[in-house]
This record gives structure tokens, sequence and C-alpha cells, in this order.
């Protein structure tokens, strides 16, 4: 099974071409996912220069491809739901490289649209009329159900 799912931030804008032969969008763009280390350890990474954080390519396709290069820019945070894929290549002096990448099927966009917002810790706080159409109690609108009416 290949399945990958990621949280991070985008490292620059998405790059967005369009394949010559069928038009169809592909976007790049690099994900930096954080790799989980608090506290100390986070400090002692830091100190030596160890990165605490990894950088994975992400591709994107078709629709998917369109709307990342719309609406994600550098510092972006998204959820990006996936494949891995591994390639190689030869460069132009004979040397062999090998790649891995991410193909995503599903990109979520989390995190505040505008990074301003976020520095700034403001939260959007939702009207507070919207709470008005809800009874105080709730002995109101649940009924008790009964075993035998449970399909399973």
């Amino acid at each position: 099974m290949n399945i990958v799912v990621l949280i991070g931030r985008l490292t620059r804008d998405p790059d967005l071409r369009f394949i010559p032969t069928t038009g169809m969008a592909v976007a790049k763009f690099t994900l930096a996912v954080d790799r989980g280390l608090y506290g100390q350890r986070k400090q002692e990474a830091e100190a030596k220069g160890e990165p605490t954080a990894d950088f994975i390519n992400i591709t994107a396709f078709g629709k998917t491809a369109e709307t990342c290069a719309n609406y994600l820019a550098k510092g972006r945070q998204c959820a990006i739901h996936g494949r891995i894929t591994t390639g190689s290549y030869t460069t132009q002096t004979g040397e062999k490289r090998f790649t891995t990448d991410v193909i995503a099927d599903r990109v979520e966009f989390i995190g505040p649209k505008d990074q301003s917002l976020a520095n700034q810790g403001n939260a959007i706080q939702p009207d507070s009329s919207f709470f008005n159409d809800f009874p105080d109690e709730d002995n109101d609108i649940f009924e008790p159900v009964d075993d035998d009416d449970i399909p399973f």
C-alpha cells in the first residue's frame, strides 16, 4: 500500500506548467514538513546545524494543479494526500541521480489564507448570533433510541 499524508508549509510558490501534447496542468512545489522534534532535542539539532524539517517535492496534476497554483503561495500551510513515486535520470556529465516525489491526489488548504493574520495570532471568531438559534437545554432535541431499532 502506497499512501502518504503530509502537513507542512510551502517553501516557494507552486510552479505551474502544461504538458504540450495533452494540455494537462502540472504543478510542482516543495513542502517543508516538521520532523516533530521538541524541546531539548530540537535545540540540540538546531545548535548542530542539523535540519528539523524534511523538504518534500510535491507534484499535482489537472484541476488540483491549477487550484494549487491559484491559491497556494510560499509559507502557506496545506495537507497533502497522495503516493510516493521514485525515479532516476542521468545528468549531462553521466552521473545517475535518483528522485523521490509525492504525487498529490488531494490537497487541502489549512491555516489562514493571509499569513499576516497567522503572525498576529488573530483567530476568526464566529458571529455570536449564530448560537442564538440553538436551545439552551439539549433535552428537547434528543430522543432515546431503542436497541431494537439499531441495525447492527
